[in-house]
């Protein structure tokens, strides 16, 4: 019996079809809903690593349907229920071709440009001067085209979306403003946590005329966090952030050789070392949620999905 799911082939009574993405397996059900597993893979360097994490969809899937919930005052979404730990059931919408880059602080790639000579990102001018994790006088948000599988997204400025057709001027300037207002949600959850939510992605699509937001939100996949305690005495001295994420696997799989290039192995994953990530998760989800992480039952991962998505299902 798998303990993890690391891939699934469910039959669902109405499928039309299955996308899968490097961690979600999304079934289309009658072109009206949306069955999203969230498996247990874990990708790093744009590459799929070979062993499922336990409780890792669990993890992510549950913090992304508590900050729907959260947020659904600002802005419909798409979710409908989460029949399973690791499954959001939702509406099929027409996802909008941009994301929606929300940035607090000058980090990341943002910083990569700045730091090569870049003072303007997506249009927006960036003030000279600036350091490496310096907070923004306000939030800025960059947005990037979807590209298609085994393309990098890339930067596009509002005029261009506008110029180019991708998104209407008046849907794209809601747009804005939901993913402004469900970003600083985020961030005021975030604080009483002692985290900074430092910047995040959204996606958003449309669904009998209206604006929906899609896809998971504020989760550690998708966001940078970095943790309040020790920000500015780290920031005044230049040091590097304490942040919480997946980076400490990145590390280790260069600690290891492996980046991601051509030729390169993905290195042997021990037992112990699956553990250490699976709790790591575990930590990044009681951190962020304020909570303790109930662990769902993992003796038969797949029977139980298929379980509770055909019995809710039914009631569709």
């Amino acid at each position: 019996m798998a303990k993890t799911i690391v891939s699934s082939d469910f039959k669902f009574p109405g499928q039309k079809n299955i996308y899968k993405g490097k961690v979600r397996d999304v079934y289309n059900i009658n072109d009206k809903y949306m069955l999203m597993v969230v498996s247990d893979r874990i990708s790093a360097f744009d590459v799929v690593l070979p062993k499922g994490i336990p409780y890792k969809g669990q993890v992510l899937n549950q913090i992304a349907a508590r900050f729907l919930d959260a947020t659904n005052d600002i802005v419909p979404n798409w979710k409908i229920a989460t029949p399973d730990p690791t499954v959001t059931i939702g509406y099929k919408c027409e996802p909008y071709p941009v994301e929606m880059i929300v940035r607090a602080y000058l980090t990341g790639s943002s910083w990569r440009a700045y730091k090569s000579g870049t003072r303007e990102i997506c249009g927006i001018q960036i003030p000279e001067g600036m350091k490496e994790h310096q907070r923004f006088e306000k939030p800025i948000i960059t947005p990037t085209t979807k590209a298609e599988q085994g393309h990098h997204d890339e930067d596009i400025s509002r005029d261009d979306i506008i110029s180019k057709g991708l998104v209407p001027e008046m849907e794209y300037d809601l747009i804005e403003k939901y993913a402004m207002e469900v970003f600083i949600r985020g961030s005021e959850i975030a604080a009483k946590h002692g985290l900074i939510l430092v910047d995040t992605k959204y996606e958003f699509g449309k669904r009998d005329g209206n604006i929906y937001l899609i896809d998971e939100i504020n989760t550690p996949d998708s966001s940078r966090y970095f943790y309040a305690d020790g920000y500015q005495d780290r920031f005044d001295k230049g040091l590097p952030q304490k942040q919480l994420s997946k980076e400490f696997v990145r590390e280790w799989l260069m600690a290891n050789g492996f980046q991601g290039r051509e030729g390169q192995i993905v290195p042997e994953m021990s037992d112990e070392f699956v553990d250490e990530i699976s709790k790591r998760y575990i930590e990044l989800y009681e951190k962020i949620t304020g909570e303790k992480f109930i662990r769902a039952d993992i003796s038969d991962v797949t029977g139980r999905i298929e379980m509770n998505c055909m019995k809710f299902l039914a009631t569709l």
